[in-house]
């Protein structure tokens, strides 16, 4: 699995109509190809009188497991459009459908591909992308009498404070990025004087919103 990759931040749709014909673009974080087949196959249904319904997506997170279709237009002018537009802005475990009511004017295979690819292109354009970041969470341990140091350590922190539990003492379940963990640790470790304990819990991937 790479160390990080961008990818889609929620379920975007946008439409268009060129030609005279009807183009409904739905662009979906998907994580495997049994989701993507499912996303397609949920798009399809809702528009069972479509013209078309081509496709593309990258399911993995290192940007090989791939596929598209043009699902009936003439070969070429949808599904890898579609594809290099994705690829295009380096999105994996990303999928795109575009739904086609066709409006009696033909595009020719020049129209089509510029019809499709831009249609992906401003259906990603208006979509939340995050970065998937590999994540250390950890519990870190203090006496009361630290509490409040350690949520103004928090506080100037770039980390996501998960949850406070307060018992005997206060734990607080915190997450940072991975390559930051040693130094992380060891700022917190200096800032409270060495008064906290540090466990480590689990590692995972977690999506921090990219700026555009």
């Amino acid at each position: 699995m790479a160390d990080k990759y961008l990818s889609l931040g929620g379920e975007t749709v946008t439409q268009k109509v060129i030609e005279k014909s009807k183009f409904i673009t739905v662009s979906r974080r998907v994580s495997g190809e049994d989701e993507a087949k499912a996303f397609i196959t949920e798009i399809s249904k809702k528009h069972p009188d479509a013209t078309h319904n081509c496709y593309a997506y990258v399911c993995d997170s290192l940007g090989n497991l791939l596929r598209f279709s043009d699902d009936g237009e003439p070969q070429g002018t949808a599904g890898m459009p579609m594809l290099d537009v994705l690829r295009a802005n380096k999105l994996c475990e990303a999928a795109v459908v575009v739904t086609r009511y066709f409006g009696g004017v033909k595009l020719g295979a020049g129209g089509l591909v510029r019809a499709y690819s831009g249609c992906v292109a401003e259906n990603i354009a208006a979509a939340p992308i995050v970065l998937y970041e590999n994540c250390a969470e950890s519990l870190y341990t203090v006496d009361y009498s630290e509490t409040d140091a350690a949520m103004r350590f928090f506080g100037g922190k770039e980390c996501d404070l998960i949850e406070t539990d307060y018992s005997d003492r206060v734990g607080f379940k915190v997450a940072v990025k991975a390559v930051d963990e040693q130094d992380f640790n060891g700022a917190i470790l200096d800032f409270l004087n060495g008064k906290v304990q540090i466990k480590k819990l689990r590692e995972y991937y977690f999506p921090f919103p990219v700026k555009k």
